[in-house]
């Protein structure tokens, strides 16, 4: 889709013309809108409308402007939104980094996002432990890396081991596998990632309202890294209709997968069913 100059790939899912909320789907560093595809199959089960895309310089989609940060996106969501003919109120959903898009979309356009998902998500206050910043760094730099070896093909063999930890099939799976090799989604993902800082002072400007529905999943049981769990769950618990649920046996990518995407739909259902 055209959102003024330059093109982001979306994938969209669900019947038309169905008046609960769309499902806005947001993925993590170095993730693609592939990410969700059992996600999008089981809400369009259960007759919800879900949208997924690739992020600016992401996946298929055109590279946007520097700097690439939460505002920039935000922005982008926007403009495929309007592009797509989506006016309505939303239930955003992010995981891994792509909550920090999410939670500061919530900020920006209250009057639209009306309950949040946030899944194995970063928050605003994990930046502020002392060793995040150096490993976003070094992430980075580690992405920045991957873009050289793609281009000299590296990435392709490696692909086949680690472009697919969510558990996808048929043709999410193939796609996945490919973006993963990709030296410009290398790029694009290097690039937010060295905004991460600056993303997380965005979406933590200010508090979510109380009345917002949020929804809290996490991978692995409640006792795995508890110190991150703790910080995960703030937004819930300062929500007057807060939803937790830990998932025992997942990892931060196979939440997403076969085995362990029913509780991101239960999150979804709970918002759905907190709204008036």
């Amino acid at each position: 889709m055209d959102i003024g100059g330059r093109s982001l790939r979306v994938v969209r899912a669900g019947p038309a013309g169905a008046e609960a909320p769309l499902i806005l789907l947001e993925h993590g560093a170095f993730g693609c809108a592939a990410d969700w595809a059992v996600v999008q199959d089981r809400l369009a089960a259960r007759g919800l409308r879900s949208l997924a895309y690739d992020r600016a310089g992401l996946g298929h989609s055109d590279p946007g402007p520097a700097p690439r940060d939460g505002r920039a996106i935000v922005a982008d969501a926007e403009a495929l939104l309007a592009a797509v003919g989506e006016t309505g109120p939303l239930v955003a959903v992010g995981h891994s980094m792509g909550g920090l898009m999410v939670r500061l979309l919530a900020l920006t356009r209250p009057e639209r996002v009306v309950g949040l998902v946030l899944v194995d998500a970063m928050t605003p206050d994990v930046i502020r432990l002392p060793a995040s910043r150096h490993a976003i760094g070094s992430f980075a730099r580690v992405l920045r890396l991957a873009g050289v070896g793609a281009q000299l093909g590296l990435m392709r063999p490696i692909s086949l081991i680690t472009g697919n930890l969510i558990g996808l099939t048929g043709e999410a799976a193939v796609e996945k596998r490919r973006i993963h090799g990709s030296a410009p989604h290398a790029r694009g993902s290097a690039d937010e990632v060295a905004n991460w800082p600056a993303t997380s002072a965005q979406a933590g400007a200010d508090e979510l309202p109380p009345e917002l529905p949020v929804a809290v999943v996490t991978a692995g049981d409640e006792r795995r890294r508890p110190w991150l769990k703790r910080l995960q769950t703030l937004p819930a618990q300062a929500s007057r209709h807060g939803y937790v649920e830990h998932v025992a046996g997942s990892t931060h990518a196979s939440v997403l997968g076969r085995r362990f995407a029913d509780p991101v739909v239960r999150g979804v259902e709970h918002v759905l069913d907190a709204l008036p």
